[in-house]
């Protein structure tokens, strides 16, 4: 049984995260979260700490933002947007039981500001803001760190606000090479088959 209370937006999402885990749901009901949601929530933070697991498309981060901003200290969990698609649908309902526990093992904790040790020369050095791929190298940094996609403004803060340091972060960077590398590596022996088949 997970002691926190679990935040999510609808009925599916709750029957998602019941198939996952054994865990307490809250049910904000769409974007226009209500007043007595929020003390509902509220109540729930300071009882058994709550975990706010919207979902990863524009309505669930505002929603996510929203409660942040009036229920201060709770946990996030972040599903990656890949695991949360089905057909054209985006949500928490659609992620598998494994993809739940995975971004449920990865919650992280909302912490006051403090020293910040990363900058925005941090992330235009690593390829994460205005430079070719750097959204998908953002979205591959952000399931590697456990803390959902977002933009590099939002990444900056998000780092900032879940005080992952310098280590931290370079360690999720040498991760995300390496898969790349990897990548480039697989991708470049099918060029290299390909072009044997052609001379055949």
């Amino acid at each position: 049984m997970i002691r926190e209370v679990i935040v999510v937006e609808g009925k599916d999402d709750t029957v998602a995260i019941q198939r996952a885990v054994e865990a307490d749901t809250i049910e904000t009901g769409g974007s226009a979260v209500s007043e007595m949601t929020i003390r509902r929530i509220a109540l729930a933070q300071e009882r058994r700490g709550v975990i706010i697991f919207t979902d990863p498309d524009h309505a669930g981060e505002r929603i996510r933002k929203k409660i942040a901003e009036r229920v201060p200290g709770c946990k996030h969990a972040f599903l990656p947007r890949h695991e949360a698609i089905a057909k054209r649908d985006l949500g928490v309902e659609n992620a598998s039981p494994d993809a739940i526990r995975a971004a449920l093992a990865q919650v992280r904790t909302e912490m006051p500001s403090a020293h910040a040790e990363l900058a925005w020369a941090d992330l235009a050095e690593a390829g994460l803001t205005i430079q070719i791929g750097a959204a998908e190298r953002r979205n591959r940094l952000g399931e590697i760190l456990g803390i959902g996609y977002c933009n590099a403004k939002q990444l900056l803060k998000r780092c900032r606000m879940f005080q992952i340091g310098r280590a931290e972060f370079e360690a999720a960077l040498a991760r995300l090479d390496e898969q790349e590398a990897s990548e480039h590596s697989v991708t470049g022996m099918e060029g290299e088959r390909q072009n044997e088949q052609a001379f055949d």
